[in-house]
């Protein structure tokens, strides 16, 4: 959010962030003027959710982690995990106690994924309902939603994730996509918003379930089902794009740099995939290419696409994609002086793109599929890919839910 500079101290005119820096550290300086962990309350759980959300901004995740796991510790301690601890007292509190277990919940697996850590909170409690708030009913069936989508990332994901846990059967991964897939509706009674953050976030869960199969060795050329096989990233991106294409800008810039960040490890997973393609020129007019030049355009547009993920992407295509070279110019991002959101391509057609289908030009050109193969013929996808959880270019991205990035979409009201 950009203030206007008649309202800002003099000293951070020029700089919101260390405006943002000084309130953070005056807010944790006055928290140590008292004893919120022995009596924790709904109101420290939030304080230290919202540190958390801060630091993950900064970029400093070792402090956004110890306030993540401070604001679920507190929670367990107040028996938010407990059913029967909502049995009593305040209608209202509990409504909103309830809600801020479901959003914890959420964050931690989300960002469990990012830093390779345990979990702490499960699904041990009944979820919120539409009924007890009418007049919420489209916020809080989107959140109800982004539950959905997370609740199958669990302890046994995690720590095969984390490399805790050693193997896992293509069976189990092929029915988390699934649930994947079943857990939005074709169309959502939401606000465009929260249709922004389920959608992408729904997109970005499925290339986290593709990269542990990249990771476990399950990925083949002759799999009957895509999301074991290299086209899947082309698949998700094709979708993205589309999405990202019909969204308002501000209904995704409202959800930082964390929607950025989702974006970047999809279009990296893309990258990955176009490393073990031999491209024909006409096989990337409509496919793979367009897609991620069109990744790099919306990032790009959106308030702090510029800041890294951008330049980061430019640079792992170009590093990781020289034959490109051959069909056209490296890939470069010139900062637009233009109003508008996505640079449109005039050559980019869209309804073409939706119907020609990606997985013919991998399976049936001649020469655009060239993963190593095995003796028995099959394609060794793992040891063309690399292991995704080992770099920081391929960690997932954490998911600040959208309901605490507006108040249009708040589920505590308001």
């Amino acid at each position: 959010m950009n203030l206007p500079a008649d309202v800002l101290p003099a000293q951070y005119a020029d700089s919101t962030t260390e405006l943002g820096k000084h309130l953070l550290y005056d807010a944790l300086d006055l928290r140590k003027s008292f004893s919120y962990f022995e009596t924790p309350s709904s109101t420290s759980v939030t304080t230290s959710f919202f540190f958390f959300g801060c630091y993950f901004c900064l970029e400093r995740h070792n402090s956004a982690w110890f306030h993540l796991r401070e604001a679920t510790t507190m929670a367990i301690i107040m028996g938010m995990h407990k059913e029967s601890d909502y049995m009593g007292g305040d209608a209202v509190a509990n409504m909103f106690k309830r809600r801020l277990f479901w959003l914890l919940f959420v964050t931690e697996r989300a960002y469990a994924l990012q830093t390779q850590k345990p979990l702490t909170l499960h699904a041990t409690i009944e979820q919120p309902s539409v009924s007890e708030s009418p007049q919420e009913a489209t916020k809080l069936q989107g959140f109800l939603h982004l539950i959905k989508l997370f609740k199958p990332f669990d302890d046994t994901f995690v720590g095969l994730w984390n490399q805790s846990l050693n193997r896992c059967d293509p069976d189990w991964i092929l029915s988390l996509q699934q649930q994947l897939d079943e857990a939005l509706p074709k169309y959502l009674n939401s606000t465009e918003t929260q249709t922004v953050d389920l959608r992408t976030s729904q997109q970005w869960l499925k290339i986290m379930v593709w990269q542990l199969s990249t990771s476990q060795k399950l990925l083949s050329s002759k799999a009957k089902q895509s999301a074991l096989t290299l086209k899947f990233p082309i698949e998700l991106s094709r979708t993205m794009v589309a999405d990202a294409r019909q969204y308002q800008r501000e209904s995704m810039e409202v959800h930082g740099i964390g929607l950025i960040k989702k974006m970047f490890d999809v279009a990296c997973s893309l990258v990955d995939v176009m490393t073990c393609v031999q491209p024909a020129q006409s096989s990337f007019e409509i496919g793979p290419r367009e897609y991620l030049t069109q990744f790099i355009n919306i990032m790009s547009g959106l308030r702090g696409g510029t800041d890294r993920y951008t330049p980061l992407l430019i640079e792992k295509a170009n590093e990781s994609l020289p034959q490109l070279q051959s069909l056209a110019e490296p890939l470069v991002y010139t900062p637009s002086t233009t109003p508008g959101f996505v640079s449109e391509n005039p050559d980019f057609d869209e309804s073409q793109a939706s119907t020609s289908g990606d997985s013919d030009v991998i399976t049936n050109s001649p020469g655009i599929f060239s993963a190593p193969t095995s003796e028995a013929g099959e394609s060794i996808i793992n040891s063309t890919l690399p292991t995704f959880t080992q770099a920081d270019v391929f960690r997932p991205t954490p998911v600040l839910p959208l309901f605490t990035a507006a108040p249009t979409s708040n589920p505590f009201g308001g």
